[in-house]
């Protein structure tokens, strides 16, 4: 098995998922719009996770390297990133998820209550789609799962910093900068709830 066949046959449907979740995000945002209530997102990312680092991840966790291992094990060969203004459009998006009748949350984390040792934060889920496309059990209209990530766009600067030390190998003081990530992190984490509250307090008398 090549990096190239990971994916096997599947592969061209993966963009297709994506950008068909991509549009059933920005139907729920315009819903909301049209209730008269605050945007979800700021904006949304959405990937396909590259077959060399799906090769990585699959020889990292002991599962095959194929579709199966790929697309039923891992669970994150669709990525798409939610970037919210407030904490509570994420939970409100997570919400509106939970009850749409196009996908179902199968798994989630939550690092936003309690955020991982080096401040990141962010809300996890993995979602179960309904799609019309042929998936690895045999079934012409398989589910596959997407991976998606909610967040606000201080949790999401920071996200961004922390992936650029991660992959820069040549940081002379990572230790350091560590600490001061970590100082960051608690920092803006404080900012999104002096930012909500202000925001509550501007729509109480609504």
């Amino acid at each position: 098995m090549t990096m190239m066949e990971i994916y096997g046959e599947f592969k061209p449907y993966l963009s297709q998922i994506k950008d068909d979740v991509m549009k059933k995000l920005a139907v729920l945002n315009q819903q909301e719009i049209e209730k008269n209530k605050n945007k979800l997102y700021e904006h949304l990312i959405g990937r396909v996770k590259t077959e060399d680092s799906m090769v990585e991840k699959c020889q990292r966790k002991g599962f095959p390297l194929s579709p199966e291992g790929a697309l039923r094990e891992c669970k994150d060969a669709i990525g798409i990133r939610i970037v919210c203004n407030f904490i509570d459009d994420v939970y409100r998006s997570i919400d509106l998820l939970k009850h749409a009748d196009w996908c179902e949350v199968v798994k989630e984390k939550d690092y936003i209550t309690r955020s991982k040792p080096n401040g990141y934060r962010s809300y996890h889920l993995i979602l179960k789609v309904d799609t019309p496309y042929p998936y690895i059990d045999g079934n012409t209209s398989g589910c596959y799962f997407v991976e998606v990530q909610l967040r606000t766009i201080a949790m999401d600067s920071w996200a961004s910093l922390e992936h650029e030390m991660k992959y820069k190998h040549s940081i002379e003081n990572p230790e350091q900068i560590g600490k001061e990530l970590k100082r960051c992190a608690d920092q803006l984490a404080s900012c999104d709830v002096q930012m909500q509250t202000i925001r509550q307090l501007i729509h109480e008398n609504d």
